[in-house]
């Protein structure tokens, strides 16, 4: 959706909320964000929970790099809200990533994969930090599975995960499992909580955020239950990013329509994500929030308002179960 298009229906909602009491004008908003997220279980059904759990030993398993010492979760901590907390990270021959990781937390749910967009779905994803020169640096799909197979104890766990496959050791599934697992990685907050309509779930500087956050409009592209993730987004819509260097989904798709559009971010556990933006340029949430304003709106916002945003966005923090966090009991084959 893009801003024009959103523009029309977020001035109903202002139009709306402006007159309403303080608790009536909260719900008038909340549609905006649709359903409150909910904590993923652990599945019952033998195979399903044998792939989860092969999924979670892979995830965590730095023998899938060239040199043994990179996983996903060296970039994509589960005890640190999906992220390594690294401008760019760090790869295969101290190589420096291009793009500054975004969490693996509720990713699952996004329209697609990367900034780019270039990976539709996290089992697709997981496979391609494995390959690549600057991360983990394996040199094809056949030296992954390869690797694997020489490794006491994978083949069983993957004869667990997938009974069908012939052979179990299959590049795509090791896609699979990862994604099996990452799928998961659900992080209901507090304001999760407004949502399910407990209006004592956020105190009044975050509410007053949250209605500046739409009064503003931030909703143009955070919108749904992640409060982004769900769309393309011309990044410098109002005032040109600093950094041109790299032009996003053009790289990709080379169509002059999309230099400049990378996926929105969800704004869930922002503030535990930073460094912000695909280069990582914001260390601070306060300078992420005015920068987009900026940026993306051509607002400059007072220190009041900047600050019950970011408040407000402070909600938005959830916690991954240890039982999904935890990495797994033991490795195969040590």
């Amino acid at each position: 959706m893009r801003v024009h298009t959103f523009s029309l229906i977020l001035s109903v909602y202002i139009g709306v909320f402006s007159w309403l009491k303080a608790d009536d004008a909260t719900k008038a908003l909340l549609p905006i964000f649709g359903e409150p997220l909910q904590v993923a279980k652990l599945p019952k059904d033998p195979t399903a929970f044998a792939l989860i759990e092969l999924g979670r030993t892979l995830y965590h398993e730095k023998r899938l790099s060239r040199d043994n010492s990179i996983s996903c979760n060296s970039c994509h901590r589960t005890d640190a809200f999906g992220v390594d907390g690294e401008k760019f990270s760090l790869g295969f021959d101290n190589h420096r990533t291009g793009r500054n990781s975004p969490t693996s937390f509720n990713a699952f749910l996004h329209v697609a994969q990367f900034w780019d967009g270039r990976a539709p779905t996290v089992e697709e994803q997981a496979k391609g930090p494995i390959l690549a020169g600057g991360e983990m640096a394996m040199p094809s799909a056949e030296a992954v599975v390869e690797k694997l197979g020489k490794i006491e104890g994978y083949e069983a766990l993957f004869q667990k995960a997938f009974p069908k496959s012939d052979p179990a050791i299959t590049y795509d599934n090791v896609g699979k499992a990862i994604g099996a697992y990452e799928r998961l990685f659900v992080t209901p907050g507090r304001f999760d909580n407004l949502l399910a309509g407990k209006p004592k779930a956020l105190n009044d500087p975050e509410l007053r955020g949250l209605k500046k956050f739409v009064s503003v409009g931030c909703v143009a592209c955070h919108t749904g239950n992640l409060l982004g993730g769900n769309t393309y987004q011309k990044l410098g819509l109002k005032m040109p990013w600093p950094n041109q260097k790299d032009q996003g989904r053009f790289d990709l798709t080379k169509k002059e329509a999309d230099k400049m559009f990378f996926k929105v971010p969800s704004l869930r556990n922002i503030a535990k994500t930073g460094p912000y933006f695909h280069d990582g340029s914001s260390d601070k949430l306060e300078d992420a929030v005015q920068r987009m304003a900026q940026h993306q709106l051509g607002k400059d916002l007072s220190i009041e308002d900047r600050a019950d945003i970011v408040a407000f966005l402070r909600s938005l923090t959830g916690k991954l179960p240890n039982v999904v966090a935890a990495p797994p009991k033991s490795f195969p084959g040590k």
